[in-house]
This record gives C-alpha cells, structure tokens and sequence, in this order.
C-alpha cells in the first residue's frame, strides 16, 4: 500500500527538495510505511501559463534542464502548474512554456491543467504528458470530480471544500479513487467566495510578469505598468499569512490521522501539500507532520534541519 504525496517547489525549493527526497530514501526508518513522493510540482518563471501562485524570478535553459534530471534520475516525476485561468490562443505559443515541454518531454513528468484551450492544445502537441484536473477549477459540488473522473485526466484534484466530507466522498466510485488527489493542507478559508477571482488575478499577474522579462526592464517589476490594480481587483487574503500550525484548525485541514485512518481505507491514495511559495521552516514542519513516524519527527527534523544547515540552504548564526 503506496500513500503518494506531491509536493510543492522547483524553483526556490529545489535544493531543500532534493535533500528532503535523499533523506526519505536514506533514513527510511524516520518515515511512515509506504509513504512516496509522487511528484515535485511548480513551473520555472517566468511562465505565462503558470497558475495557482505568483511566482517570479527567471529560469534559464540550464537551470531547467537541471532541474528535470535531478528529480527524474530519482525516479520522481515534475508536475508543471500550467493552471492559469486567462490563456488565450497566442499564449499558446509562448516560446518559454513550449520550451519547457519540449525539455520535459518523457513518460515520467506530468502537467496539471484549468483552461480547456491550453488542454487541448497540450493533448495535441504533447500527447504523451499524463494531466491532472486542477482544484483550480473550482469544483465544489461531488458531482464536479465525479465527472472529471470520467474523462482521460491521470488525476483530479478534489477541490478543499469536499475535504472531511466523507458522505459525500463515499459517493466517488472505489475504482476512481485512486486518481483522486486530496489538497491537505490549504491555507484558504472553507467556501471562499474570492477564490476563483484570485485564481484569475494570479493568472493576470503571470502573463504581465512573462511580458515584462520579455521585454528586457531592469526596472522593479510593478504589475500596474500591465494591469491596473485598484480596490475592486486587489487580492487581499490574510489567509496567505496563517502558519503551520493556525491550518490545522480549519474545517478543511486533513491530518496524517485522517489520512491513514479514513481515507486510506475508502481507497484514497494520492495527496497534496500546498507551500510552492513557503518558506524552508513551513515546509519542514508540513513534509515531517504528515509524512514522518509520529514517534520519529523530532528526530527527523533535527537531521533535516542539520542537512539543510550544512548545505548552506538555511543559516543558523552562532
């Protein structure tokens, strides 16, 4: 029995990934039985077809190509956000987003989709990539994933609002399961009502970004020389804000108990952390909350914590 968690970072969390990744097949014994790390998932900016976060910087071809067969000659695949709501028939030719695919381009690595104009186009260039229906798409009702489940998609992330909701999660047939991803950690309130708006704003702000490094500023970036940001489309979530340990009173948090005593047994198999944009503290307390022996976390985090130090991936003034 295989628990598969995908997690978040190719870009500023490389480094801590891949020390994180050597640890879990180094040290096994720290670590949950049957507990895989399915995918490294994020994009390499500035991608236009990112989504789901605001994410900057700039990636080079050899940085990419880096990247790709560190993770891949682990065996574990990247998954590219490519989530962004606003993609239009010219973006579709982006040379930076075709460029990445064209690098990645294997039986391995994996792409997750929103906008069906981008899907269909991937499906018809890049056949062989297995795709996963965002939560980005806001699925709120059971019905949603049921027919996502349906379609040719590897997997559907189940949107956070049917988290813990297991009269509804029954209704999923069992041999579907499987292909469902469970988001257990958002940082989002349940029902937002901003949420797929703020997904459309990220989006924005992608393509403004993309266009900007095109275009050779050296400038700071502002997003109002692209799009006019003003009181009615401004993101304004403190959600963003909440810590390791405020998430697990939300309605929606999944915990590792929840994990391995109900959604395992229901046939559930696939999860997912959030944190493509958190820093090394977040992500070491999430990766060792949910994927750690309960009896072995402390220790796990002092030998990651140490293997982060001594790789100069963190500082710790003496």
């Amino acid at each position: 029995m295989n628990v598969k968690f995908h997690l978040p970072g190719l870009t500023r969390n490389f480094s801590f990934n891949l020390i994180f990744a050597h640890m879990m097949k180094n040290c096994p014994y720290y670590f949950r039985d049957g507990v895989d790390i399915a995918s490294f998932y994020g994009t390499f900016p500035p991608a236009a077809w990112n989504g789901g976060r605001s994410v900057t910087g700039r990636c080079d071809e050899s940085y990419v190509k880096q990247v790709l067969k560190t993770f891949n000659d682990l065996g574990i695949p990247v998954r590219f956000t490519f989530t962004n709501p606003c993609i239009t028939e010219e973006l579709l030719h982006d040379e930076f987003c075709n460029r990445i695919l064209e690098l990645a381009y294997n039986d391995l690595n994996e792409i997750i989709v929103n906008s069906s104009l981008l899907e269909d186009y991937i499906r018809d260039k890049y056949p062989k990539y297995k795709l996963t229906s965002s939560t980005c798409k806001r699925l709120d009702t059971i019905d949603g994933p049921i027919n996502e489940l349906k379609k040719d998609y590897n997997i559907v992330v189940l949107d956070y609002d049917l988290n813990n909701k297991f009269d509804l999660l029954e209704k999923i047939p069992l041999e579907d399961r499987e292909r469902c991803e469970i988001l257990c950690n958002t940082l989002c309130n349940a029902e937002c009502k901003m949420r797929k708006e703020h997904y459309r704003l990220i989006g924005e702000y992608s393509i403004a970004y993309n266009e900007y490094v095109k275009s050779g500023r050296t400038e700071p970036f502002d997003i109002n020389d692209y799009y006019e940001i003003n009181e009615e489309n401004a993101i304004k979530c403190s959600c963003r804000e909440r810590n390791a340990y405020e998430i697990r009173k939300l309605s929606t948090h999944v915990s590792p108990d929840d994990i391995w005593e109900k959604y395992v047994p229901m046939g559930f198999r696939q999860f997912k952390l959030e944190g493509r944009t958190a820093g090394r503290i977040f992500l070491t307390e999430n990766y060792l909350y949910y994927m750690a022996k309960p009896e072995c976390r402390d220790e796990a985090r002092l030998m990651l914590l140490f293997n982060l130090e001594r790789n100069g991936i963190i500082r710790v003034d003496k």
